[in-house]
């Protein structure tokens, strides 16, 4: 598939921010974030922010933006539908939180105003955080006609990677207005390893693939033998041909994996180590800001070759022998 900018661009940012605003309202579940106005104006504001421009980055994918209200109207069909539902729904439980915080529990220096009802707030934003996430990757995972995204590690290399990067952005603001926060290296460590985890088992899965269609069962000729194109049905490349059938030299897709796993996870790594080390100082702070940037451009690299790599069956009517 053509990789497209806005949709790559789109779902690294909204990822990253519906993980730190979910991982911000869990750990307002347990009284755990820190009562420091910087970290929850910047945090909020981050979050929010970065949900905000990738929805809107998404506008640019459409044919017809101005009809993009349409997408709230098949939710009973459409992945893409109950994405876009549910992601204008988690604003509202995600923002009377964040207000709640910022306006009442800061200003008293008492994360124990109101129990319940910010409790019941945070609960609702985590599970819309996390149930948006999961329609954003069932968008992909739900289409038959891509084998290398009908996959079971579709939706947890989603989950994880929108966790993990929502650790590093947590961490680095964490490290930077309230050192000492706990659990933060925690987070950061699972949501790593996890997210590591479903990398290498989606990058495997799709080596392994053998493409379940050929002509021969496309056309329902397979039967008679061995099914071939003799002559291409066009003399240029078509809107198909273009979109479905981008090609990535595996050789390149060696190198951009290893690019991707270098700055998604080795560097990231590094960085939170000379951060722990130097929890207090500059180089603590800098170090964890620099782990989150080099955590967002490795995913990046990791969504654009999420696009590269997939087949669409549709080629196999352009001489493609399998998809």
């Amino acid at each position: 598939m053509h990789p497209a900018f806005s949709v790559i661009f789109f779902t690294v940012s909204s990822g990253a921010g519906y993980g730190l605003l979910g991982l911000m309202a869990a750990y307002g579940l347990g009284d755990g974030l820190p009562l420091d106005p910087w970290f929850g104006w910047i945090g909020f504001i981050l979050a929010f922010g970065l949900i905000s421009f990738g929805l809107l980055s998404s506008l640019g994918h459409l044919g017809h933006p101005e009809r993009f209200l349409r997408a709230f109207s098949q939710w009973r069909t459409s992945w893409l539908s109950r994405e876009a539902v549910l992601s204008m729904a988690t604003y509202a439980p995600a923002g009377l939180f964040s207000l709640y915080w910022l306006f009442v529990a800061l200003p008293a220096r008492n994360a124990g105003l109101w129990p319940v009802l910010p409790e019941l707030l945070a609960g609702l934003a985590v599970i819309g955080c996390a149930a948006t996430v999961v329609c954003t990757a069932m968008i992909y995972g739900s289409l038959k006609p891509i084998a290398q995204w009908r996959s079971r590690w579709v939706v947890p290399n989603y989950l994880a990677h929108s966790l993990f990067t929502g650790a590093l952005l947590l961490h680095a603001l964490a490290m930077t207005f309230a050192p000492g926060t706990e659990a933060t290296a925690a987070v950061i460590g699972a949501g790593l390893v996890l997210s590591l985890i479903a990398k290498l088992g989606y990058w495997r899965s799709i080596d392994r693939l053998v493409g379940p269609s050929t002509p021969g069962s496309a056309t329902g000729l397979g039967q008679f033998g061995d099914v071939r194109l003799l002559e291409s049905p066009n003399t240029s490349e078509n809107y198909l041909q273009k979109e479905m059938g981008f090609r990535i030299a595996r050789k390149h897709a060696r190198k951009l994996r290893v690019l991707a796993l270098l700055f998604a996870y080795v560097l990231p790594f590094l960085l939170l180590l000379v951060s722990l080390v130097n929890m207090l100082g500059f180089w603590g702070v800098a170090a964890a800001v620099l782990a989150a940037l080099s955590g967002l451009l490795g995913m990046l690299i990791e969504r654009w070759l999420f696009f590269a790599q997939a087949k669409h069956t549709v080629m196999l009517y352009y001489g493609a022998p399998a998809a």
